[in-house]
């Protein structure tokens, strides 16, 4: 299967290139509007609407991939091609990886060029959010998230910025 990390409808448009020539499903995490991803994968690429499925449920990187993993697994995914924005694809791979791996599913990576548009992320957002997702595989819950609602110093979301 692919899936499409949401923020940038170049990815959904490489995704729905690809499903199209590839005949995978398609699931779209936190994408653009739905009246765009329905017109672009049904009308413009011809996807039945079957083949694709436009998932609102997150709000950042690492919720791209906990709230799906579980439905994957259900649905007895093990490999799918991780569609994402080159600046975005160390970390995505990493989380993604680390969620994704704990449920026995293989992510290959599609990086779609962001060209002048890259604004590469550093080390720190990295590894930052590789070890939440670590937290999440081990505790079931994400660590920034929790963190905001217990008012911890350092923790919280000022200290995401």
């Amino acid at each position: 299967m692919i899936l499409v990390l949401g923020g940038d409808v170049a990815r959904e448009q490489r995704a729905a290139a690809l499903a199209a020539r590839q005949g995978l499903p398609v699931v779209v995490s936190g994408g653009s509007n739905p009246e765009y991803a329905r017109w672009l994968f049904e009308q413009r690429q011809g996807l039945p609407p079957s083949q694709v499925q436009l998932d609102y449920r997150a709000r950042d990187t690492l919720s791209n991939f906990t709230s799906l993993v579980d439905d994957l697994r259900r649905a007895r995914i093990r490999h799918a091609l991780l569609v994402t924005s080159s600046d975005h694809m160390d970390r995505a791979l990493l989380v993604g990886r680390i969620v994704a791996g704990s449920r026995g599913i293989h992510l290959t990576p599609v990086s779609v060029d962001c060209a002048d548009r890259c604004q590469p992320e550093g080390r720190r957002k990295i590894w930052g959010d590789g070890v939440r997702a670590a937290l999440w595989v081990l505790s079931g819950r994400d660590l920034k998230s929790w963190a905001a609602t217990q008012r911890l110093p350092g923790l919280g979301p000022a200290a995401a910025r």
